[in-house]
């Protein structure tokens, strides 16, 4: 369950940058985001559906809006590839150091 918890911690820089870029309360613009999310989820799951939830923050004006009514939207390729890049890079860094650490106490 942590490693759920970190990626959906990690998802979340991209909401609050947009509301710090946009002069808004961070705070308050991803606490209401994540309550239209919820408030999404819970709707579909009472009707049995897989709708997914198209809310995020309007990069010019800091409000919530339905992205699809803005025409915006983001392929559900781009974000697999993002995840599996994501962990490709954390398990390279991890290498790196299981390397530099090994080698530091193989001199010492």
């Amino acid at each position: 369950q942590r490693p759920f918890m970190a990626v959906g911690e990690a998802m979340e820089v991209i909401p609050r940058t947009l509301a710090q870029n946009c002069g808004v309360s961070v705070i308050r613009s991803v606490t209401q985001l994540r309550a239209k999310h919820a408030a999404a989820y819970d709707e579909n799951a009472s009707k049995g559906e897989t709708t997914p939830c198209n809310w995020g923050i309007n990069g010019i004006s800091g409000v919530l809006v339905d992205m699809e009514e803005l025409g915006i939207w983001e392929p559900f390729s781009v974000k697999v590839q993002t995840i599996k890049t994501a962990i490709e890079s954390a398990c390279m860094i991890l290498r790196i150091d299981d390397i530099v650490s090994g080698s530091k106490k193989s001199v010492q």
